[in-house]
């Protein structure tokens, strides 16, 4: 998301994990060292620099999601109601790393549960957790209700949750996205992300499909809160 709706039929291809030493090995002098290069630009080649900024997403992506999983109400509520089902969520399934995918902050990996939290694209910590229980809706889903991706439907009916429950619709979100023309509707933003969520399912031919199968399955779902008592 940067921030565009996830699409969950597959999660954002992860790039190699930069090759740089670890920060807690290095002296006083080298922190102060690459950190002033870093600033300024000087004595450190793009490639030194890219790598540079990676290595500080992934460590503030692993803070937050340490941090969030032990303080978000919304999270720790989702990480109990995972494990009631039967579905419990361990911290390495949460995956932060650099991801190829622009257009996106995570994804989740059907099957698997894993969630893939995209670093370098998620730009606060109240994201990072809107983000993470955007992803862990969908997990709660296909553990619960056995969802079939290939089933447009199917997937209609987890995004619009997942957008509805997380927190992705809230009116300061959609102002940061730059949609300035929001008019506080939660219904249409949630309604326009799962389309565009469930247009990019490999399943899908094209836009107006995914409009029909979100648009034939909108009102149920959305009133479906499980397993929040009402929207978050």
């Amino acid at each position: 998301m940067g921030d565009k709706p996830t699409s969950s039929t597959a999660a954002p291809s992860a790039s190699a994990m930069p090759s740089l030493p670890d920060p807690a090995e290095l002296s006083t002098f080298e922190r102060w060292r690459r950190n002033m290069a870093y600033v300024t630009g000087i004595g450190m080649s793009d490639e030194e620099r890219k790598l540079y900024t990676t290595q500080i997403h992934l460590k503030r992506c692993e803070d937050r999601k340490y941090h969030l999983m032990q303080s978000s109400p919304g999270v720790v509520f989702m990480l109990k109601q995972l494990k009631l089902a039967g579905c419990e969520l361990p911290e390495n399934n949460f995956v932060c790393a650099p991801c190829d995918s622009v257009d996106r902050a995570g994804g989740y990996k059907p099957g698997v549960g894993a969630i893939v939290l995209c670093a370098g694209h998620i730009y606060s910590k109240d994201h990072q957790e809107h983000t993470m229980m955007h992803e862990m809706i969908h997990l709660f889903d296909e553990c619960r209700f056995k969802l079939d991706w290939s089933n447009l439907r199917h997937h209609a009916c987890t995004e619009i949750r997942a957008n509805s429950l997380s927190g992705d619709c809230r009116y300061l979100q959609e102002m940061q996205r730059g949609n300035f023309s929001f008019t506080k509707n939660h219904q249409t933003c949630v309604r326009e992300r799962a389309i565009i969520s469930v247009s990019k399912n490999k399943s899908c031919p094209d836009m107006e499909t995914a409009r029909r199968a979100v648009n034939e399955v909108f009102d149920s779902c959305f009133a479906d809160t499980r397993p929040f008592d009402e929207i978050y």
